[in-house]
């Protein structure tokens, strides 16, 4: 198997007239899920190379997976670019991607018009009424790897540019086949999406229903801010899989949506992105006893994991919960300062991952790519690219890895990996501020920038609502006369976060 779109062809072929996909707006069987591909990627083969990034700029839903993978079969990758994004954001992205092409909508066109010319916009709605042509899609899959870029997403970046994490067909194959195998999923199962569809949450979405040929349920992104139309979307559904950041299961949490009503269908519930507080963890197990539950850990530079941990229904976890273990043929293990290969309990290290399912690196990002994927500097014997994740781990007595939090200022909030020093960039251009240290509470879930200048915080807050997404906006903004030094002369960001609840 060389492509995913091996995946959809397979689930159209045994299972043509179920459906593969719901949205607000009406379903596609996985027939017509294909064919609304093909045709699309027929389209496409008159305008793009081999290897060449098309940029959608759709809503979540049937029809940016017809843009999707009608990109793939014209031979391209695709890059989804979040409407929600504001404008400042997008041209940076499309600085870097420098993409050709973009397909949208009539609803989107006009903001698609503040990012690229008209001659690069290409409509969804006219690249479904294309005519199939199979000659030419045959020639492109003849000439395909599966090496070849499937997929880039997007990330935050430290130097104030966004990094595009550049995935192959093959770290996705590898991936999704012992990611369905390990957790039972099959043709029966609902899957409710949550994640947009440009954050690698997703993939595993997307590609569990391409594989299995099960029934992906997208739902409308405005249900996560009411919590009771979320839960009668996913018991009227009959929803049986949440792959989900933890944030938007607190959100359930949070506001006791568990006590309204409870998907009981619902037999498994996977959560990664940031840490799950105990309170509302034991909120969902108490509702769903039933349920499995897994924790999962990895960057999306892995392809979206790289170990898990399957919660025992009688085991407390006062270390907290482990990420697990690795995925099958996935290298995950600790480096010491030394680069020495840590096997110790207790010992903390960085968390490292070998194998298949890396990424190719970042793209138009050489510097960056060298700097995160590095040759394994235990094996001198041949080259074996690792991925330096920058996060701490530690072995607990049973020999389960846990994480231990960052190695740099890069955190994880809200299932968003975000550089602080991008947001403290964005500040510093604010009018009236000189200077900006951001910080961020991992118990509390909290960011906050501080700030020199003259700059009124709402001001700071507003600016910086139009220039990066609203997870990198921080919740508290305070002006500050001076900045707290440590012995080493740096900004001492302990002694900053004492004087957020002082006067």
């Amino acid at each position: 198997m060389k492509t995913v779109l091996e995946y959809l062809e397979y689930s159209a072929a045994v299972r043509p007239h179920a459906v593969a996909v719901e949205d607000a707006w009406g379903t596609a069987t996985f027939q017509e899920l294909e064919v609304g591909c093909r045709k699309v990627g027929s389209a496409l083969t008159e305008r793009i190379a081999l290897r060449e990034p098309v940029a959608i700029f759709l809503e979540k839903g049937r029809q940016a997976l017809w843009a999707f993978w009608g990109t793939v079969y014209a031979g391209g990758f695709y890059v989804p670019l979040n409407p929600d994004l504001p404008p400042a954001r997008l041209r940076q992205i499309q600085s870097v991607l420098q993409a050709n092409y973009v397909i949208t909508d009539r609803a989107h066109r006009v903001r698609a018009l503040e990012i690229f010319s008209p001659e690069a916009i290409l409509d969804v709605e006219e690249l479904l009424a294309a005519p199939l042509q199979p000659a030419r899609l045959e020639a492109v899959r003849s000439q395909v790897v599966d090496t070849d870029p499937l997929y880039t997403n997007f990330t935050s970046g430290s130097t104030g540019q966004p990094k595009g994490v550049v995935v192959s067909h093959r770290s996705v194959i590898d991936f999704i086949d012992t990611f369905v195998d390990c957790f039972g999923m099959d043709h029966t199962d609902i899957l409710a999406n949550q994640a947009p569809f440009d954050f690698d949450v997703s993939v595993k979405d997307l590609y569990t229903m391409l594989k299995t040929g099960a029934k992906l349920s997208v739902v409308p992104k405005e249900l996560f801010s009411r919590p009771k139309e979320l839960l009668d979307w996913l018991c009227d559904r009959k929803v049986t899989s949440l792959t989900w950041a933890v944030s938007a299961l607190c959100l359930i949490s949070t506001f006791h949506g568990l006590d309204y009503r409870v998907p009981e269908t619902v037999r498994r519930v996977l959560f990664s992105g940031e840490v799950m507080p105990e309170k509302h963890l034991r909120a969902w197990r108490t509702h769903l006893p039933e349920a499995v539950f897994v924790n999962l850990y990895g960057p999306t530079e892995i392809t979206c994991n790289c170990t898990y941990h399957i919660l025992h229904p009688d085991r407390d976890y006062p270390q907290g919960i482990p990420i697990g273990k690795p995925f099958p043929n996935e290298r995950v293990f600790l480096l010491d300062q030394g680069d020495r290969v840590i096997t110790t309990p207790g010992a903390v290290g960085e968390i490292c991952v070998g194998g298949t399912a890396l990424a190719l690196g970042y793209y138009r990002a050489p510097e960056a790519t060298a700097a995160a994927f590095v040759p394994n500097p235990t094996n001198p014997c041949w080259p074996e690219p690792i991925y330096r994740t920058g996060d701490l781990g530690q072995y607990g007595a049973e020999g389960e890895l846990y994480f231990r939090g960052r190695k740099d200022f890069q955190i994880k909030y809200q299932g968003h990996r975000i550089e602080l020093e991008e947001i403290e960039r964005a500040v510093a251009k604010v009018p009236g501020v000189e200077r900006c240290i951001c910080t961020f509470e991992e118990k509390r879930q909290r960011l906050s920038g501080f700030y020199l200048g003259t700059a009124d915080p709402d001001r700071v807050r507003q600016t910086l609502a139009q220039q990066l997404p609203s997870y990198m906006v921080p919740s508290v903004l305070r002006p500050c006369e001076t900045f707290p030094l440590n012995k080493n002369g740096k900004v001492d960001r302990k002694a900053l976060l004492e004087r957020r609840t002082t006067p």
